[in-house]
């Protein structure tokens, strides 16, 4: 095979996919698509990027599953009559999340299938998460279907009961009638905090954003206060504290916490938040773990180049991807798809936890 420059910008398997799209365009194989292993072996690339290259031309419809062990069907016809592409509106948490790596990959993958995206000009966080207001700007943008990321309790209810396909990307979805992915980080927080007072950490606290906490706290939130509890710690709002989600609201908010009676370990939602925590203690001169213990609830590709290794939840986002691009193209067939997925998500250790001081 010859690769362009083109070629380089995009994924393994998103290559892989375009270059067997063009080849079943002429003809190179006809009725039913080679297997995995017979499609590895002769292009010579590893067998989990020729299977997530055929999932997606399943997914665009020019392939056809048949069932475990066997052999997909080719359908140039059915591909080519497929659904209309989609108008799909991505409501982002904040602009720059826009750049994340699986957000620029699930763009790609969705404009690689014939929708077009539409951003609006604001995001969540420019609309102060104020679901009334994200309501009146979503009724004013002209879109077949929504994908929202990191929506509310409130928010997510509110897209649930128009009528309009949405899928919740994250967020508090969990009995919406809306369809959903994302990792399930619940077991998780919970060996995480364990671990934290297996360590003999009796102060430990999580920062987590609003929509996390209020009206009521979330499953994973929930997980963390229960395992206090379950260690005979007596939970208050000090281990949930609120904070005002501004870069100011922040600082304050750990002023407040490290002010009388300060916390030995501290679990971060979103990078962001962990990186001006960790900048909040070296001014401060507390370190890390020897003074304070800190875990990230997400992984951030920084992560692989600190040393001592960042402990954090990680999670494997191509499923999220794929899941998406299989939505949309349900959607777009005119099927209900309202199947809400969660993905596997793992504990890393890392060298940012240590035993409490004293």
């Amino acid at each position: 095979m010859v690769w362009g420059m083109e070629w380089q910008r995009l994924s393994t398997a998103a290559q892989l996919s375009a270059y067997l799209r063009a080849e079943l365009k002429r003809g190179r194989w006809v009725g039913r698509m080679p297997g995995v292993m017979r499609l590895a072996g002769e292009l010579g690339i590893a067998r989990n990027t020729v299977e997530a290259a055929l999932q997606e031309l399943e997914n665009e419809g020019v392939l056809v599953a048949q069932g475990l062990g066997r052999g997909r069907l080719i359908d140039l016809n059915r591909a080519d009559q497929g659904g209309a592409g989609l108008r799909i509106a991505i409501l982002l948490t904040e602009r720059s999340d826009r750049g994340v790596g699986y957000m620029v990959e699930i763009e790609h993958q969705l404009e690689e299938s014939g929708h077009s995206l539409i951003y609006p000009s604001q995001s969540m966080a420019d609309l102060g998460m104020d679901p009334k207001r994200i309501a009146k700007m979503a009724r004013k943008t002209g879109a077949d279907a929504w994908i929202v990321m990191a929506g509310g309790r409130e928010v997510l209810g509110w897209f649930a009961s128009q009528n309009l396909p949405v899928l919740a990307l994250f967020g508090r979805r969990r009995g919406l009638p809306i369809a959903g992915v994302g990792p399930n980080k619940v077991p998780q927080y919970s060996e995480v905090t364990q671990k934290l007072v297996s360590l003999g950490h009796r102060r430990i606290v999580l920062l987590a954003r609003t929509r996390r906490r209020l009206p009521e706290p979330g499953a994973a939130e929930r997980a963390f206060l229960e395992e206090l509890t379950r260690n005979g710690i007596k939970v208050s709002a000090f281990n949930l504290p609120h904070w005002e989600e501004t870069p100011e609201g922040f600082q304050q908010g750990l002023e407040e916490l490290f002010r009388v009676t300060p916390p030995t370990a501290m679990i971060i939602q979103e990078a962001a938040f962990f990186a001006a925590a960790m900048q909040f203690l070296a001014n401060r001169r507390l370190r890390v773990p020897q003074d304070v213990s800190l875990v990230c609830t997400d992984n951030e590709p920084i992560f692989d180049w600190c040393h001592p290794a960042i402990s954090h939840i990680r999670w494997d986002s191509r499923p999220v991807v794929r899941r998406i691009v299989r939505w949309a193209a349900n959607v777009s067939h005119g099927k209900q798809d309202l199947r809400q997925t969660f993905t596997m998500a793992e504990f890393v250790t890392g060298g940012t936890i240590a035993a409490a001081k004293g």
